[in-house]
């Protein structure tokens, strides 16, 4: 049951000491803190590696497949001033080659100008030319053309990955202890994001075989991560909000195990908001029941939702008024989140994307959140 300030924005805020934010992910992946949310008001704390006990054999996980891209790049306006540009996704009412960008500073490019990409330090190739052909409101980003043969996210990654660099949130200052696939997970595999779904980021191989042998069954569903994921919500009444889609995609794999899992009495559990997200969205799509789908997605998940298909969830310790706290409050409720995240906060718990984890088993949700399999 909602109450009045569950529709305020202002009500997912929380004060969080800047020594709280990771800067650098633990090593091994697993050795991250988890804060095991009780069914009744308490909390356990263990570790990630534990988190094997905490399912049954005959569950199944979903996990997000997406692959972050390189998506950071450095180029040059024709007066030489600096420009910072991140790839976002791409434009399909284009030329074949648009990508919808985010460029810093944006103000003084002009539309049509052509910027100089720069080849990384120590490399000799020649600048390549992206020229800005568009705007868009929404996001306040801007539509570059790339050269030809660039139209997707799997022809684009090899450029990507000469030209670019992984795109860090901007709370995470420098790049040490982040060499290598450290931000993405074990199993990614699709390109096309621009953030992780940090939550598969506490997943390391040791632990994906001891779930594995414990009997945990995996599912993927690709969702790639954009900007409006972790942007902090801006309008105070939130009836009526609005998310920047998404694109997702749910397999007639996914489906038949999530079947599979209702039938033999296993829970379907999610790694991550993300997959929260697509498994969700899409079924929202189909009147409730979960069917392959490919495309966009941009269902709101706030306080009152009625979960389908999700029943527990793996998650990460998120922004204060993002739009994944308010998802996750609709799971255990927005003053317990905060009670929780107050508790973890006292406890020394690290926050954002190399932090720690919590653990919403489907016995702590919320009667008459999750109608189904529960």
């Amino acid at each position: 049951m909602t109450s009045p300030e569950d529709w305020l924005l202002s009500s997912y805020d929380y004060p969080l000491p800047p020594e709280a934010i990771a800067q650098r992910p633990v090593e091994p992946r697993h050795s991250a803190r988890l804060l095991v949310v009780g069914p009744g008001e308490g909390a356990r704390h263990r570790q990630v590696w534990d988190w094997a006990e905490e399912l049954r054999p005959g569950d199944l996980m979903v996990v997000n497949d997406t692959r972050v891209l390189q998506a950071r790049l450095r180029a040059r306006r024709p007066s030489g001033g600096a420009v910072e540009v991140l790839v976002l996704e791409p434009w399909p009412q284009g030329e074949g080659s648009d990508w919808l960008c985010l460029l810093k500073p944006a103000r003084r490019v002009k539309l049509g100008e052509v910027l100089e990409l720069e080849p990384p330090e120590g490399q000799d190739d020649p600048p390549v030319p992206l020229q800005v052909v568009g705007t868009h409101a929404e996001s306040g980003g801007r539509v570059v053309r790339f050269p030809p043969g660039l139209g997707d996210a799997p022809s684009l990654e090899p450029f990507l990955q000469r030209y670019g660099s992984i795109p860090l949130p901007p709370y995470i200052h420098g790049t040490e202890g982040v060499e290598g696939d450290r931000y993405q997970t074990r199993y990614a595999a699709q390109p096309g994001a621009v953030a992780a779904p940090t939550a598969g980021l506490h997943l390391s191989d040791a632990l994906l075989q001891r779930l594995q042998e414990r009997g945990v069954l995996r599912a993927t569903v690709t969702l790639h991560v954009g900007l409006g994921t972790f942007r902090p919500l801006e309008q105070e009444r939130l009836e009526g909000l609005e998310l920047h889609s998404e694109w997702v995609e749910v397999t007639q794999e996914l489906v038949a195990a999530v079947e599979a899992a209702r039938l033999r009495g296993g829970r379907v559990v999610a790694v991550g908001t993300t997959s929260v997200r697509s498994l969700e969205g899409v079924a929202a799509l189909h009147g409730g029941q979960l069917r392959p789908y490919r495309g966009p997605v941009n269902l709101v998940i706030q306080p009152g939702f009625r979960f389908q298909v999700v029943q527990g969830l793996l998650t990460n310790f998120h922004l204060p008024k993002s739009s994944l706290l308010l998802l996750v409050s609709a799971l255990i409720g927005r003053e317990r989140l905060l009670a929780l995240y107050g508790e973890a906060i006292r406890l020394g718990y690290r926050f954002f994307s190399f932090g720690d984890a919590m653990w919403i088993p489907p016995e702590a949700v919320l009667v008459g959140e999750a109608e189904k399999g529960s």
